[in-house]
């Protein structure tokens, strides 16, 4: 395989082993990156891997430590021209340092240290300038216990990690911003009833306890939506499957939107049947149809159209729920980003993790859900559950 660099011969071993063949222009060592420690059966060359093809950094180091190998991610992540850091000591092509300024070669010892080691993992390290990159090493030996022939080692950037920390800072200030409100409120009526109890008429303690209750159900549902971000993060969001009448339960929804206000005439509930029999975990599905309800009438304007009707996939059955409005819609730029986190179609309020929660329910189920633009202008949202008993039920 041909990398296009430049190497200087292997010095001898340190246990008097006589001096290894110079590394040749792309040699990669046994156990590298894409190269088998031994060839297949079948095989009579090792795979045509370039090192430059290789998406992380990749820096390898012969059995004297000098580098015969500086891929172009790792010339990029260091700013490094490879052809200084070729024939250089691997502690000169990568003077690392760890986060508190001491020398990492000189910590890992990695040619001098002991004979039983295999690597060092990931960990983050620093480079001149204060450049931090993601750094783990494989110590390559001809024998279990033996000098090291080659030492590799791989580089990647911290910006996928930065900006999962950024999520989780970005994550932390909405739920202590949205937890503040109501827990100020609850602190402050009950503060105020139980000191000032006999000066309040029982309508002014009624209107200060409904208003803390209101308060207490919005932490409730803060803390529903994290332990729920939570399970879906983690892969363990658990789905009870039980029959489920989707048409019903539509239904009871809009019931309760206009028992706190709604018009009756402002929904438009239509079923196209025979529905098939739907398995899935009613809470859930609740919270679904609750949520993407909730966002229609806050957010849209006009009907809000909610269609129920059987769905065909390729290989199943389905049942396709599809929730429309007539308000402004999704800017068509925006509508990659609806199932993110913190996302928020306008300033009305909200946590911004109602619709990534809604995808990762409906996609425990084995559902999938779009976001479009409705036949009036407005945001349509349409989810499809597959249908069927579970299978310890067949």
């Amino acid at each position: 395989m041909t990398v296009g660099t430049n190497s200087s011969p292997r010095a001898a071993g340190a246990d008097g082993t006589p001096p290894l063949p110079a590394a040749q222009p792309g040699d990669l060592p046994p156990g590298a990156p894409g190269v088998p420690a031994q060839p297949g059966p079948a095989a009579g060359a090792r795979p045509a891997v370039d090192p430059d093809d290789l998406p992380d950094g990749l820096v390898i180091a012969d059995a004297a430590g000098r580098v015969v190998c500086f891929n172009r991610a790792a010339a990029r992540l260091t700013a490094t021209d490879p052809a200084r850091a070729l024939g250089s000591r691997i502690e000169q092509a990568l003077p690392l340092e760890d986060l508190d300024g001491r020398h990492w070669w000189t910590l890992t010892d990695p040619y001098g240290g002991l004979a039983t080691r295999r690597g060092q993992p990931e960990r983050n390290l620093l480079l001149p300038g204060g450049r931090e990159v993601l750094v783990s090493a494989r110590y390559v030996r001809t024998r279990p216990t033996g000098p090291l022939s080659s030492l590799v080692v791989s580089l990647r950037g911290t910006e996928a990690r930065r900006r999962t920390e950024r999520s989780h800072a970005e994550l932390i200030a909405t739920v202590a911003h949205e937890l503040r409100s109501p827990l100020t409120s609850v602190k402050g009526f009950t503060a105020t009833l139980l000191a000032k109890w006999e000066r309040f008429t029982d309508d002014q303690k009624r209107l200060m306890l409904e208003t803390v209750d209101a308060d207490a159900n919005r932490v409730t549902r803060l803390i529903a939506e994290l332990l729920d971000i939570s399970r879906i993060d983690s892969g363990r969001l658990e789905v009870r499957r039980q029959p489920v009448d989707i048409a019903t339960a539509v239904g009871r929804h809009v019931q309760a939107l206009t028992a706190n206000g709604q018009a009756p005439e402002r929904f438009l509930v239509r079923i196209g049947r025979p529905l098939p029999d739907l398995w899935a975990d009613p809470d859930k599905i609740d919270q679904v149809l609750g949520n993407l309800l909730e966002n229609a009438v806050r957010h849209g304007e006009g009907t809000v159209t909610i269609d129920v009707a059987p769905a065909h996939t390729k290989n199943e059955k389905g049942t396709a729920v599809t929730v429309t409005d007539e308000g402004p819609g999704i800017p068509e730029e925006s509508m990659g980003r609806v199932f993110t986190r913190f996302w928020r179609g306008s300033k009305r309020g909200g946590t911004g993790l109602g619709l990534y929660i809604v995808k990762g329910i409906v996609e425990a189920h084995g559902g999938t859900i779009t976001v479009g633009r409705g036949p009036g202008g407005g945001a349509e949202f349409r989810f499809t559950l597959p249908v069927g008993a579970p299978a310890y039920l067949s």
